[in-house]
């Protein structure tokens, strides 16, 4: 009965099984902010502070751009590596 029990906690778990280590999140964000920043420099912004998200969505990477009145969002794609940027506001 134990083993049962064990086994479906198991399985309604599998994110926390195959969890990344810290420092592999910590490459990602590394990563993240890396991508985004060099956009936003080639897309006109100067030196835009990067607000990593820590872990992203499933399948994205996240990140908040800002200089000044300049917001934008990055987005990074986890499997592909590019990322993309909302328009200048």
């Amino acid at each position: 009965m134990i083993r049962i029990a064990l086994i479906a906690a198991a399985l309604a778990l599998p994110s926390a099984a195959s969890a990344s280590t810290p420092a592999a999140w910590e490459a990602f964000r590394a990563e993240v902010h890396a991508k985004c920043l060099a956009a936003a420099q080639s897309s006109g912004m100067k030196n835009p502070e990067v607000l990593v998200h820590p872990v992203g969505t499933e399948t994205y990477g996240l990140a908040v751009l800002r200089e000044g009145a300049d917001k934008r969002i990055c987005v990074y794609g986890k499997q592909s590596k590019k990322v993309e940027l909302t328009p200048a506001t």
